[in-house]
């Protein structure tokens, strides 16, 4: 298996992790790519990973009744997708899309759940870097919800 530190050290998601946290992290990670169109995930399955982006975009996308799918966040390299793993019932609240090719570092949440269990300060690492990722959708969600009912 690829040694995964050097690469993790990179991504702007783990600036504040400690050299040896991000040690534990990539006992968890690996490497993964998607085509363009292809899926990292879907609404309503099992949150199993989330993904630090290296390249590409992603579309984070939803299905609105009566109105088909709708793109509410567009992400790319630097970008973190999927929190869904961080609350039970750790399940997808929506599909995250390629829209070309994309590659990734994938990190399996069962593995860093159990770390975290383990180390609490990795936990509260983890949580920390979390927050940032949960504020800016909430505002870009804000933005988009001015612009819906905004435009008559």
């Amino acid at each position: 298996m690829d040694d995964l530190e050097p690469t993790l050290r990179e991504h702007p998601f783990l600036a504040g992790f400690t050299d040896a946290q991000v040690g534990q992290l990539a006992g968890c990670a690996r490497h993964a790519g998607y085509d363009a169109d292809g899926y990292l995930f879907h609404e309503g399955a099992e949150a199993r990973e989330f993904f630090l982006l290296r390249s590409g975009r992603v579309a984070l996308e939803i299905t609105v009744p009566g109105r088909g799918r709708r793109v509410i966040a567009t992400l790319g390299a630097g970008d973190v997708v999927g929190a869904s793993w961080l609350v039970p019932p750790y399940r997808w609240t929506f599909d995250a899309r390629a829209l070309e090719p994309v590659g990734a570092i994938g990190i399996d949440v069962a593995c860093l759940r159990d770390k975290c269990e383990a180390d609490h300060d990795l936990g509260y690492t983890v949580m920390k870097s979390f927050l940032p990722v949960f504020v800016q959708r909430l505002h870009g969600t804000r933005l988009q919800l001015l612009d819906v009912y905004g435009a008559h």
